[in-house]
């Protein structure tokens, strides 16, 4: 999440349309795989049955021609006196001309005597040798004087027959002379033939599990075996290789017993082939898809990203301030009246910020006039009563001079006071000299002595008298009294200073700090701004704003670092 929450939005619309996309593709591939396997396997299942049906109606017809071939040739007067000779030579004389004639040439054609004793074989082959007796020709017995047909198993052989007996007149009522058993041999030739017409089918017939005739090979054929189960309708097989769609049917005697199975066999390769064609195309669609839809969605994309990014630009340079550049408005849509908005507040702000400059500039100089006025009013009151007790008074020599020491003093402290505020605006610093630090606090502190003294306030110091370090001391000397004044100021009912100092990684920290009510949470972090003042009744907070800028121009700092409720505490750190 973290890699794509730092992904660009352009590779993001990217990355979200492809997934989408390909997701979609493959859930309609899906889909149509299933469909066409669906499709597929129920076209596979349609033509094992309709190679079914081709198998019934051939067997139908062949049976058909068996019965209609023999009735006719039970039906001869010749055909009869040949037969009741039992002579093999003379049946095949009279008979065998014509069967010839009028059956297939792979067709067999057994003469029996009513106990199924084979007389004469007129056609076809067999591995049935004369003399030997079939049971299925007594097992049909019970149907005469109508026709058996069926199939028979003889030997390694299955054959389909039609057995029609031959009946002479004998006294009153008829008497049986011979049986005519006419059929096919279920060979290689059958089922090959049988594959040609179905286009493609494999038939196997199956006695138990033992293989009768297969148009597979043998070791197919054993695979297929030993994966059928029972006799079911509709199955599934596979002979290791291929998948087959399978349909079986029993194979009745003439006497409607099951002797064997015929089972049909589908193979689903050609489909499977074709499912594998179409899922490849389905693949290379949804490829050339996702690729031209990722293209389109570049282009639409890039056209929506790039104003954004501009914009985005746009945004980062106002944060620097910058509020005089422009965004190209390129459309009339959405993101174009966006731009165009977006200058508007850019000439909305630079109108803003110039007016509120224009408005910091007259309260800065109305509060400086103000701070000015209130820094030189003392001095100046001193001056306007001393000159006034020399213009009005005669007085005597001793007294001129100490009021001549006021005006110089109050003269002195207003050059001073002047002098700052120029050095101040003009970035000017005064001579750097080597001082006592103890002798520059205490210099710093002297002004407060008996105003501190009138308020009960303790002074404690605790600076070693063997440090010294480069200075500009009039103005460390003002940090100090600067100091000392909010301290004085913030306990109006007694309390205690406290000042130590210790050298510490090459500088000199001095803490300073007071027992008075602490400093106030919300002015604590505009503390070292100008104008800031909070609890004093003379002053606009321009103290501790010169005071820090003194430090930090020395090289060093000046921080607050108190406990609220515990009196105020700064640090001052100076480098040595």
């Amino acid at each position: 999440m973290r890699i794509l929450a730092r992904l660009a939005l352009l590779p993001k619309l990217l990355l979200s349309t492809s997934i989408t996309m390909a997701l979609l593709f493959l859930f309609t591939g899906w889909l149509v795989q299933r469909h066409a396997v669906a499709t597929a396997s129920q076209v596979v299942e349609r033509e094992v049955r309709s190679s079914f049906e081709a198998y019934e109606a051939l067997w139908r017809s062949r049976a058909a021609m068996l019965a209609s071939v023999s009735r006719v040739l039970s039906a001869m007067s010749d055909v009869r006196a040949a037969f009741s000779t039992g002579d093999d030579a003379t049946i095949r004389d009279t008979a065998g001309e014509l069967w010839a004639r009028v059956s297939d040439a792979t067709a067999i054609f057994l003469v029996t005597d009513p106990r199924g004793r084979v007389i004469a074989s007129l056609g076809g082959q067999t591995e049935i040798p004369l003399d030997q007796e079939l049971p299925v020709v007594r097992a049909a017995y019970r149907l005469f004087p109508e026709q058996a047909s069926g199939f028979m198993h003889q030997g390694a052989h299955l054959y389909q027959i039609t057995i029609t007996p031959v009946y002479v007149q004998s006294g009153s009522s008829p008497a049986l002379l011979n049986v005519l058993l006419a059929g096919y041999r279920v060979d290689a030739a059958v089922v090959n033939r049988l594959k040609d017409l179905t286009g493609g089918s494999e038939f196997l017939f199956l006695a138990g599990d033992r293989v009768l005739a297969s148009t597979l090979t043998g070791a197919q054929s054993a695979a297929l075996v030993r994966g059928l189960s029972g006799a079911q309708e509709h199955l599934r097989a596979n002979d290791g290789e291929r998948e087959y769609a399978a349909l079986t049917s029993l194979l009745r005697d003439v006497e409607g017993n099951p002797i064997a199975h015929l089972w049909i066999f589908r193979s689903f390769e050609s489909a499977q082939q074709q499912i594998s064609a179409l899922r490849r195309n389905i693949l290379l669609i949804a490829l050339a898809a996702v690729l031209a839809g990722l293209a389109v969605t570049y282009l639409l994309a890039r056209r929506i990203v790039e104003p954004i990014k501009t914009l985005d630009q746009a945004a980062a340079e106002v944060a620097r301030q910058n509020f005089d550049l422009r965004v190209e408005v390129r459309s009339e849509d959405e993101l174009g009246r966006l731009a165009a908005t977006f200058n508007a507040m850019c000439d909305s702000i630079r109108a803003a910020r110039v007016e509120l400059i224009r408005q910091e500039r007259i309260a800065t100089i109305g509060m400086l006039a103000t701070s000015i006025v209130h820094d030189l009013r003392n001095p100046l009151a001193a001056i306007y009563g001393s000159a006034e007790m020399l213009v009005d008074s005669d007085l005597p020599p001793e007294r001129i001079r100490r009021l001549a020491g006021n005006l110089y003093r109050a003269s002195q402290s207003m050059q001073q006071q002047l002098q700052d505020l120029l050095n101040l605006s003009r970035g000017r610093a005064e001579a750097v000299e080597t001082c006592n630090l103890s002798e520059v606090i205490t210099a710093g502190l002297e002004p407060f002595r008996s105003a501190a003294e009138e308020q009960s306030v303790r002074i404690s110091l605790n600076v070693p008298a063997d440090i010294e370090l480069p200075l500009e001391r009039a103005r460390i000397e003002r940090v100090f009294l600067n100091l000392m004044g909010n301290a004085l100021d913030a306990m109006p009912g007694g309390g205690e200073v406290r000042i130590a100092a210790w050298k510490q990684d090459g500088a000199v920290l001095v803490q300073f700090s007071d027992t008075g009510p602490g400093i106030r949470p919300e002015v604590r972090k505009h503390l070292f701004q100008p104008f800031v003042s909070a609890g004093k009744k003379n002053g606009l907070g321009l103290g501790l704003a010169l005071s820090r800028q003194a430090l930090l121009d020395h090289g060093g700092d000046l921080w607050e670092a108190s406990t609220p409720g515990s009196g105020a505490s700064f640090f001052l750190r100076l480098p040595l």
